[in-house]
């Protein structure tokens, strides 16, 4: 049986490139960077080249680059790397109510400790956060906005440069000794979207390997220059003295050939002319062809009586579909595609296995009984049409046998 992967917004399959390229340096490459010896500097070659590439990618300067060990560490260090710096007595975070845990958690965590006031911005019906009410949630005391680039459950995509730009006229009228910071979460993004970070008018920015076909275990946080930050990593002066460790010097050259393929996949194969488009390049064949199945996907399953798509359609990663089925519960979905040899996930990867509500779908006012029938499809770049009928052809017989075996009515 041919096994279907639709989790990539889980993590996706690293490309060969990488692998070879990881093998490569953990093999010829193999000392400590922080080592003086030609051993050592060979390896900090790689690292420095890494951080060069990452640079022009995201728009930077490559001393705004802190190599990390992916999203969660990334969130963490942004949100009490400034909370711990700010000269505010009890800092205000602004954040909304559809982030992932490692934002979200970190938020309520801090708050609870008593050491921040927060406010979680609910967002419209379709999943996407108004300027308007980020802008009415700051306060005097507000430190840090912490805003998702595009949703991990249901695809949204929120106005980060927007926000961005509101942000900065507020600081303008507040001064710097009161600078407002801003935060995204690019995890989603970065294979489909815009990610300049001068475009995007962020001051962090966080990103991880393995959401693009590179490497678990590797990411980063863009810090923009003069942006005051603690540490949350002790043991050493890596990365400018904000994140203690020995680099994983494999790792972040895994991530490094990821990007150089992904943009040769923007680029349809042409380097040079993905180099000239920088950072405006946006929309590329490749993701005509993902958006393309995914909306066949989508009409296909919609086919099936009482069923739903949850979050935005428009404003919408185009390799996401969440989907709700009604009187169908969703693991129960998800262990019969398995079955099939489909693989999908309820949501977040992360929560996984919960018996509690998406707080994604709750907080866009999706109901109990819509939510736990709702499973997360979501496509990759070696995804085919054939796949795409395959499962258009089997989930019709798995929500009949789900629905016949329910206690509720349809």
């Amino acid at each position: 049986m041919k096994r279907i992967y639709l989790d990539n917004s889980a993590t996706t399959k690293p490309d060969q490139d990488v692998v070879k390229t990881m093998e490569h340096i953990n093999s010829k490459y193999f000392a400590n960077p922080s080592s003086v010896h030609s051993f050592g500097q060979d390896a900090r070659k790689i690292v420095d080249e890494a951080r060069d590439f990452m640079a022009f990618y995201l728009n930077c300067d490559s001393s705004e680059i802190v190599f990390t060990s992916g999203g969660s560490e990334s969130d963490n260090l942004a949100i009490k790397g400034i909370v711990e710096a700010s000269k505010i007595e009890k800092p205000h975070v602004i954040t909304s109510q559809i982030e992932h845990h490692a934002v979200l958690d970190t938020i309520v965590e801090l708050e609870r400790e008593g050491r921040i006031e927060a406010t979680y911005i609910k967002p419209k019906s379709n999943g996407v956060i108004k300027v308007e009410d980020a802008e009415a949630a700051i306060k005097e005391n507000t430190a840090l906005v912490s805003i998702m680039y595009i949703n991990n459950e249901i695809g949204t995509v929120e106005p980060i440069r927007e926000i961005g730009k509101m942000i900065e006229r507020v600081n303008k009228k507040r001064g710097e000794k009161n600078k407002v910071f801003f935060h995204t979460d690019a995890v989603q993004a970065a294979e489909y979207f815009q990610m300049g970070t001068k475009y995007l008018h962020v001051d962090f920015l966080t990103i991880t390997a393995h959401k693009f076909y590179g490497p678990k275990g590797v990411g980063l946080l863009f810090v923009k220059k003069g942006t005051p930050i603690k540490h949350q990593i002790v043991g050493g002066g890596q990365e400018s003295k904000f994140r203690a460790g020995t680099e994983n010097v494999a790792g972040i050259a895994g991530m490094h050939r990821a990007v150089v393929d992904m943009l040769k996949r923007k680029a349809d194969g042409k380097m040079e002319e993905a180099k000239k488009s920088l950072p405006s390049l946006q929309v590329y064949s490749e993701t005509k062809r993902i958006k393309k199945l995914r909306d066949k996907l989508s009409k296909g399953l919609l086919e099936i009586s009482n069923s739903r798509i949850n979050g935005c359609k428009t404003r919408r990663s185009p390799n996401n579909l969440n989907i709700s089925f009604k009187n169908a519960e969703g693991e129960s979905i998800l262990m019969m595609l398995d079955q099939a040899g489909i693989a999908a996930s309820s949501g977040s990867a992360c929560t996984s296995g919960s018996l509690e509500p998406s707080h994604v779908l709750t907080a866009i006012g999706v109901t109990h009984e819509w939510s736990h029938g709702s499973i997360r499809l979501t496509l990759g770049k070696d995804t085919t049409e054939e796949e795409i009928d395959k499962v258009i052809e089997t989930m019709p017989g798995i929500i009949e046998r789900l629905r016949t075996m329910s206690p509720l009515k349809n």
